[in-house]
């Protein structure tokens, strides 16, 4: 039930946030520039597993790495990929890994500390190493998630994350990690990133 409702409030918060931010922002012309750019992170997750088989709350939280790349299309096209290996602070040998890739869009820009949110739903593939190193298994996995970017320069930015995940087909259930990430990012090719606002003569036009 908690896990439920946590996934509720987070795709409500969410719908709230892009409908704001369809209302408050115009892109502009300028705002489509292709742009790739590269980072790394550091995250933190509950496994939501304990062993015996049964998904349940694990005593201990997996300390990880992970990498993603973000390819920007245009300012509501875009796509992220990302892997994550949770290799740290193992109960009886459990760990997991996620390799995942889907779209994500920016919600607005900020002036203040130079902001973007975003949200994205990313789909792939969960890797688990079962307690003891009895077992291990390949699942799908889907993220829920979003978090913001703070520029720091034209090319560098830190990270917040968050991802609630959902393994659907997880032995004879299903699984929810979910966890927070913070890293950094460099812009490897493309325009500069954010939105312009339209004047009122160019809205006009």
């Amino acid at each position: 039930m908690m896990k439920r409702s946590t996934f509720g409030l987070f795709l409500t918060l969410l719908t709230v946030g892009i409908t704001a931010a369809s209302a408050q922002v115009v892109p502009s012309a300028t705002g489509g520039q292709f742009a790739v750019t590269v980072g790394g992170l550091g995250s933190i997750f509950q496994p939501d597993y304990a062993g015996f088989g049964v998904a349940q709350t694990s005593p201990n939280r997996l300390y990880g790495i992970g990498a993603f790349v973000d390819v920007k299309f245009t300012h509501w096209i875009q796509l992220e990929a990302e892997g994550r290996w949770l290799r740290f602070n193992q109960f009886e040998s459990i760990n997991e890994d996620n390799y995942l890739a889907g779209p994500r869009v920016p919600l607005h820009s900020f002036k203040f500390m130079r902001a973007t949110p975003y949200a994205k739903v990313l789909i792939g593939i969960g890797k688990m190493n079962f307690e003891n190193n009895d077992a291990y298994g390949r699942f799908t996995d889907i993220a829920y998630g979003g978090g913001a970017d703070f520029k720091l320069t034209d090319k560098i930015s830190l990270r917040g994350d968050f991802e609630y995940q959902q393994w659907p087909s997880w032995l004879n259930s299903q699984l929810f990690p979910y966890g927070a990430s913070a890293g950094v990012s460099y812009r490897i090719l493309g325009g500069r990133h954010g939105l312009r606002k339209l004047t009122r003569k160019e809205r006009s036009q």
